[in-house]
């Protein structure tokens, strides 16, 4: 099997609602505006694309709506859970994915070595890539360095870790310790420039849902070592970058894509609209860019 190289920009994709049901006419449509962009790779069902309020029909007719507008670009999904069997589940559902997103087991806390364990089980039942995700502020538990490092030394197909944690000591240990071939992909788009600068490949962004042509071209101007051009990039869209969470993502990015025309402001219990507040920030936001 080819190894699948991860780098440069890939959009944690919104799933639109339009009645309360997902409106698969507009998520081909974001998808082809993603493709048109020139974004390297997709990632839906992940957080931000509500994933736990959809059903299995629902995930697996995302995914190829996805798939069929994706042109070639990868698309690597998001089938984590909080069970093995649920993750296991999701896997055999959207086996025709690239590669799989596997989120840290939320709310059960494990200790370091049931994470190895549940991860190593997890890898062992695709031979396809699986990317680790590590964020602890959704998932209440944190995968640590040594534990993301042994992971990828030890199963091959275990290829990249999404860092979301916010901490750059433990990226840039993960960064000093990866085997050849392990990547590193920011999971906050605040947080990019700086771990690209110290060897990450890219990122798994929310931003690029909005503006995926700037996040390219911010990314890109990075892997080139064309740091000028990707501080440049950095500065102009840090209000966004910070705005997009000032409610839990997605609530702000979809108003803000509501405002572009792009979907309806639409979430599921319990996630709510973003409060007027939020959307003149967004508005605003947009605006400056």
């Amino acid at each position: 099997m080819e190894k699948l190289i991860l780098k440069g920009c890939g959009t944690a994709m919104f799933t639109p609602f339009k009645g309360g049901k997902v409106d698969y006419e507009c998520m081909a449509a974001l998808t082809r505006r993603q493709v048109e962009a020139g974004m390297d790779f997709l990632v839906p069902l992940g957080t931000t694309g509500e994933t736990p309020c959809l059903s299995a029909e629902e995930k697996l007719k995302v995914f190829r709506t996805v798939k069929e507008n994706a042109g070639g670009v990868p698309v690597v999904v998001g089938v984590g859970t909080n069970s093995v069997d649920g993750t296991l589940g999701n896997i055999d559902l959207l086996h025709e994915a690239d590669a799989f997103l596997v989120v840290a087991p939320y709310y059960n806390k494990p200790p370091q070595r049931g994470l190895y364990e549940y991860f190593k089980l997890v890898a062992s039942h695709t031979p396809k890539p699986v990317i680790l995700y590590n964020v602890p502020g959704r998932t209440g538990c944190n995968i640590e360095a040594d534990t993301t490092l042994k992971l990828a030394h030890d199963v091959p197909n275990i290829i990249a870790v999404k860092e979301a944690s916010g901490n750059i000591a433990q990226a840039s240990a993960i960064l000093e310790g990866a085997p050849e071939g392990f990547a590193l992909l920011s999971g906050n788009d605040d947080d990019t420039l700086t771990l690209m600068k110290k060897g990450a490949a890219g990122v798994i962004s929310v931003a690029s849902n909005v503006c995926p042509e700037e996040m390219v071209r911010f990314t890109h101007a990075a892997l080139e070592g064309n740091w000028a051009d990707a501080e440049v990039w950095d500065a102009k869209l840090h209000a966004l970058f910070k705005n997009l969470f000032v409610e839990p993502n997605p609530i702000p990015g979809k108003a803000a894509m509501a405002l572009l025309g792009l979907m309806e402001n639409s979430l599921r219990l319990p996630l709510v609209k973003a409060l007027p507040e939020t959307e003149e920030l967004m508005a605003k936001t947009l605006k400056q860019i």
